[in-house]
């Protein structure tokens, strides 16, 4: 039997991956014709038939399934070998596709992305903004960051930050209502929610914790808007710190019952369980890690 070109492995793992010929293709900078030609060869050398494609949609045979779980396997490995035994070759390069929230991506992500890439200029990097979960594999990306720890078991979900949230609102709105001195005085005030629903539960720490439920006089899905929405004075937001720590330094808008804290929402990088973490992404990771870190001294202070 020929021997297995592990070039073709690792084209059957990306066309898993990515969903598609074309995207793979695509991704590895080749056309579609040499990739459909590759994975032929992949198919002949082992006598089976891997991908049932049609114009719409591919799926896996049950020799493609088996294939596909040991070829991430031997890929894993062989990346491993590489990196432990050549550190002097290693380098940061190829793609990374990441996801993030809207508001999130825009204010934090985006920029470490561009910073980390201007001292690995090897990189092609892609950024997708979006409130909504994806599947990561579908949509073809290599690390999702998301609020909260992820359940499901295909992914690892590995924290990165604590994402300490507060509530806020503008100095106008304060001398207009005034300032509430405890969590029951919320239900009176105007709330601000980020969501599908006006009516919600906002929890704070303590002993006991204690749950306050809010009817909202705005609501949007977008945190963005629920951020503007407080700094031009329209209510009270539950933000987190990394959002609003340049408005609260500034004196745009004020945090409100520190004696009261509001459960935090650590940050977690997200990705597939059964994807090798390449270097290049383990990379970003601490990087993610180090400077997404709000200092004990500088949370403490925005008290």
């Amino acid at each position: 039997m020929q021997a297995l070109d592990l070039t073709l492995l690792h084209l059957y793992v990306r066309i898993v991956d990515s969903g598609s010929l074309s995207a793979a293709a695509l991704e590895l900078g080749m056309t579609l014709s040499l990739a459909s030609r590759r994975l032929q060869r992949l198919e002949n050398t082992l006598g089976a038939r891997l991908l049932h494609r049609t114009t719409r949609r591919q799926a896996m045979t049950a020799e493609g399934e088996f294939l596909y779980r040991h070829a991430v396997q031997i890929l894993g490995q062989m990346s491993e070998i590489q990196e432990r035994l050549t550190p002097q070759r290693r380098t940061v390069a190829g793609h990374i596709r990441v996801t993030a929230p809207v508001a999130l991506g825009r204010r934090r992500i985006a920029p470490l992305l561009a910073d980390f890439h201007r001292e690995h200029p090897d990189l092609t990097v892609q950024l997708h903004l979006t409130d909504v979960l994806l599947d990561l594999v579908e949509a073809g990306m290599d690390l999702a960051i998301r609020f909260g720890r992820v359940q499901d078991s295909s992914y690892v979900s590995k924290p990165i930050a604590h994402n300490y949230r507060v509530l806020c609102a503008s100095p106008a709105y304060l001398s207009r209502h005034g300032m509430p001195a405890h969590p029951t005085d919320l239900p009176a005030h105007r709330c601000l929610q980020i969501g599908q629903q006006a009516v919600a539960e906002w929890q704070f720490d303590g002993v006991p914790p204690l749950t306050v439920k809010i009817a909202a006089r705005l609501v949007s899905n977008d945190g963005e808007v629920v951020h503007q929405w407080a700094v031009d004075g329209h209510g009270i937001a539950m933000k987190t710190y990394m959002d609003v720590a340049a408005d609260l330094a500034s004196g745009r808008l004020v945090r409100l019952l520190p004696d009261h804290p509001v459960p935090a929402a650590p940050l977690h990088a997200v990705y597939p369980h059964r994807k090798h973490l390449a270097p290049r992404i383990r990379a970003f990771l601490d990087y993610l890690t180090k400077h997404l870190r709000v200092p004990d001294e500088q949370w403490t202070g925005a008290a």
